[in-house]
């Protein structure tokens, strides 16, 4: 019988192995030497678990549990485990509770509706004689809780809030946070209950009491209304855990509970914000919390930060608001990188709240650029940025351009660029602005941004007494180095290259040179040079063969070498350079007369209108030129081809939205928008074509435009100016009737430009016609003298005179003019842009008319500039013109 049951046994045992324990699978784990090994032993002991649960083998499933809780720490799936910590939570052994209650809280949440298998065994739970079953419950409760748990389970929480034992009571006020943190509206449930915590001597109690309160304050409005009257019971508790002796149930480093301190002083920063009166109770206790707290050691720290985050969002005192950021700045000489960084982020948040009081650590902010942790230079960084200002510009520039010396390449670009905003903010002057900027360009070399390289040229511009001084210090900037790693600086030396050659060749043997002699030569070889090296970028090259076209008109004598390197380009691999070439070199062939006049010096950007050019916004600011000339300026100046435009001056001086323009045809034509060659039949019709100069013949191209458009066109006064801009609106509103787009942008060949026939002609003006004031009004005369070309009768030039006989300049003067469709009108760049008082000066500007038709001439004028600091704006229409202008 003996031998039979020992058979029986061993048959048992050799089915059914013990399982190896907890402690023994952690060893096998970690002997695993490679990442497979481990894989390894995990998927088996996993097999083994999913046998012995689908076995139902309740002798080992806490111990299977336990171990697959493990195997989920690690990362490997154990959701297969989630019915088998309901079984143990269902047991009766508190050992099974435990182990189930772990694992539901690890394996379930309340997005799986498995979690709510459980509400039931949770509800035994709570209302179970033992305590430390109902611990195990309101554990859990608080760690998966979800909305429908909290709505039924909310009874039994709440009664055992008012537990006397401070071990369930201290439970369940955490679970009540939670519920409250799911269902808001519950708040007032527990209200009354959560005040009475204060009065707990349990601390234990008073950190999860102070805890729900601080969730119900954040959470209902009406619970922070209510709580606020509690803020004296709270300066006392905080009072009584600074003022008590030593106590070793809860002293931490020498400090008394600074867990509960910390607590309180976060509920009284939600208590006292946006509140003076709550603020002014609680401003002495945080004072002496800020005086009596050692800082030697991190658990101080950690309340000191507290304590200065509290005083800086209330309504708290300035000499206490000081205090903080004084606290602030000791933390920055602590020798721990952590605590740097918490300080340099926290006064980053407030250096609004107290500007000055900031400003008195700045010098120790700046030496944490050079701390060798990488966070901490960047947030060094950043409230440099903002401690920023007028006073200490240079020397703050001054750090940051050292900083920016040795800055690893991922600041470089974002430092470059603030560096320059806040240069352009607060410099003193604008020779020190060119001078910080090239240092800029120079030290960040190719991480700087495009908006560096437009801000620097448009201030070089709008600079006309440093014209000199900046192309002296660009050209020594040429000299030096390797071009290829800081081209954003060759790029801005090329465009002032091209604009002020010549005062450079001035400069010659100044100090502004160093004494270095430079001559015409040199500069063509450097603009030669840098076309030719391989890590050059096809920007800078663009900006390159833009200068070297300038210098042929600044340098006369070498335009032979200039044509012979751009002539080069026309076989380039590059499409853009190619494009440049060819069209550069028909200003030497075909428009070599009109070269010196197109390639003219860019109109100075005045300071009031400078901005920096997105990418998009390049082209934007090309449409709104009148001249053949400023286009060409501002193509070199931002690196581009010009892309088709779609407005017109008539267009702009009607302030008719960008965006309508899609599907009408300008009627106004600058220089610089020429007519494509696959639109020239209906685009020189819609404006009036020269070869066609009977009106009948403008129907056939109009007919691309809706039909009822067309009849009220014909039908109206063509010589009603009103008429044909109001025709012009409502095409722009309905767009043409085949959807296409009239572009009127192609290259300098194109055969049929209209104004390529006008130009070559090269018309000698003789005949002289009277005069007309064509505006007066607020000191501002606007007067037009007529000459006509007697070869071609059908183009005056008129000489727009503008003067001014008030005792104050008149500045940013611009001057715009539209015509009826059937003329052409085109723009000849202003010689200057401020009109001196008192008459001791004008400005005069060419305006070139094209009348086919004969008709008599109306055009509305736009007048803007800036007087006694303030823009003005006028606009009129001039019918006066003489009779004879055209007969």
């Amino acid at each position: 019988m003996d031998n039979l049951q020992s058979a029986i046994l061993s048959r048992f045992t050799n089915a059914m192995p013990t399982p190896i324990r907890l402690r023994d699978l952690i060893r096998q784990i970690r002997a695993a030497r490679t990442a497979a090994d481990e894989r390894a032993v995990v998927q088996k002991e996993c097999a083994y678990i999913r046998s012995t649960f689908r076995e139902e083998d309740n002798v080992w499933r806490c111990r299977n549990v336990a171990k697959l809780l493990y195997i989920h720490m690690l990362g490997y799936p154990a959701h297969f485990g989630q019915l088998e910590c309901l079984k143990l939570i269902a047991s009766n052994r508190y050992t099974d509770k435990r182990i189930g209650y772990l694992g539901a809280m690890l394996l379930l949440d309340e997005r799986q509706d498995v979690h709510l298998l459980i509400t039931n065994s949770l509800k035994n739970d709570l209302n179970s004689p033992q305590q430390f079953i109902v611990g195990l419950a309101l554990c859990c409760l608080g760690a998966i809780c979800s909305a429908e748990m909290s709505r039924d389970l909310l009874d039994e929480v709440e009664r055992l809030m008012k537990s006397s034992n401070s071990y369930i009571k201290k439970k369940a006020a955490l679970c009540a946070a939670r519920m409250v943190r799911k269902i808001p509206d519950l708040t007032e449930m527990f209200m009354n209950t959560a005040r009475n915590f204060l009065s707990e001597k349990n601390h234990g109690c008073l950190i999860t009491g102070i805890t729900l309160i601080t969730e119900m304050s954040e959470q209902n409005q009406d619970a922070l209304n209510f709580f606020k009257k509690t803020v004296h019971s709270l300066v006392r508790i905080l009072k009584n855990l600074i003022m008590s002796g030593y106590s070793p149930e809860h002293d931490v480093s020498g400090i008394s509970d600074p867990f509960l301190q910390i607590k309180i002083l976060r509920l009284l920063r939600i208590l006292g914000h946006n509140d003076e009166m709550t603020s002014e109770i609680m401003n002495d206790i945080l004072a002496q919390v800020a005086t009596n707290t050692e800082s030697s050691k991190n658990v101080g720290n950690a309340i000191l930060y507290e304590t200065v985050i509290s005083i800086m969002d209330i309504k708290s005192e300035s000499g206490l608001r000081v205090l903080g950021i004084n606290i602030l700045g000791r933390f920055l000489l602590n020798t721990d990188k952590n605590i740097r960084y918490v300080a340099l982020t926290t006064l980053l948040k407030t250096v609004q709240a107290d500007y000055n009081a900031v400003q008195r650590h700045r010098t120790t902010i700046v030496e944490c650029l050079k701390d060798p942790d990488v966070s901490i230079r960047k947030k060094s960084m950043e409230l440099c940025f903002a401690l920023m200002n007028e006073n200490n510009i240079k020397t703050m520039t001054k750090e940051l351009i050292y900083f920016l010396e040795k800055a690893d390449p991922e600041f470089k670009s974002i430092c470059s660029s603030n560096l320059c905003i806040s240069a352009e903010r607060y410099a003193p002057d604008s020779r020190w602005h060119i001078d910080t900027v090239i240092k800029i360009l120079n030290t960040a070399g190719n991480y700087v941004r495009d908006d560096v390289v437009s801000l620097l040229i448009e201030l070089i511009s709008s600079c006309d007494s440093l014209h000199r001084y900046s192309i002296c210090q660009l050209w020594l900037q040429l000299k030096e180095g390797d071009l290829s790693s800081k081209q954003p600086l060759v790029q801005v030396a090329m465009w002032t290259l091209g604009e002020f050659a010549d005062m450079l060749l001035q400069a010659c043997g100044s100090e502004e040179l160093d004494a270095i002699d430079v001559d015409e030569s040199q500069t063509i070889e450097k603009c030669e040079e840098i076309l030719s090296m391989n890590h050059v970028n096809l920007v800078t090259k663009e900006y390159t063969i833009s200068a070297l076209i300038k210098l042929s008109v600044r340098f006369p004598n070498q335009t032979a070498k200039v044509k012979q390197i751009v002539d080069f380009f026309g076989c380039s691999h590059s499409i853009e350079l190619q494009q440049r070439s060819v069209e550069f070199t028909t200003l030497f062939t075909r428009h070599n007369k009109l070269r010196p006049n197109i390639l003219e010096r860019m109109p100075q950007i005045p300071k009031n209108e400078r901005k920096i050019f997105t990418k998009n916004e390049k082209f934007d600011q090309i449409n709104k030129l009148d001249s053949m000339e400023q286009t060409n300026e501002l193509i070199a100046a931002t690196g581009n081809s010009v892309p088709p435009s779609d407005s017109s001056v008539l267009l702009d001086l009607l302030d008719i939205s960008p965006t309508s323009l899609m599907n009408n045809t300008t009627n106004t034509l600058p220089l610089a928008e020429t007519i494509s060659t696959n639109q020239t039949n209906d685009v020189l019709d819609l404006l009036g074509s020269l070869e066609n100069s009977d009106n009948d013949n403008t129907t056939s191209a109009i007919s691309v435009f809706n039909e009822s458009l067309v009849d009220n066109f014909k039908k109206n006064d063509m010589n009603n100016l009103d008429t044909i801009l109001q025709y012009n609106n409502n095409n722009v509103m309905n767009g043409s009737a085949d959807g296409q787009q009239n572009n009127s942008i192609i290259s300098f060949n194109n055969e049929n430009n209209l104004f390529d026939m006008m130009l070559e002609q090269e018309p000698i003006v003789n005949e002289k016609i009277s005069s007309i004031t064509a505006f007066e009004k607020n000191g501002l005369k606007i007067v037009f003298h007529f000459e006509r070309n007697v070869e071609n009768p059908l183009t005056i030039s008129i000489t727009m005179i503008a003067t001014n006989t008030t005792d104050q300049p008149m500045n940013d003067f611009l001057f715009q003019a539209a015509v009826p469709k059937s003329f052409q009108l085109q723009l000849m760049p202003p010689s200057g842009t401020i009109i001196p008082a008192n008459n001791n000066g004008s400005i005069k500007q060419m305006i070139r008319v094209v009348n086919p038709n004969k008709a008599q001439l109306k055009m509305r004028l736009r007048l803007s500039y800036k007087f006694q600091d303030q823009d003005t704006l006028e606009q009129c229409d001039v019918t006066n013109f003489p009779k004879k202008t055209w007969q």
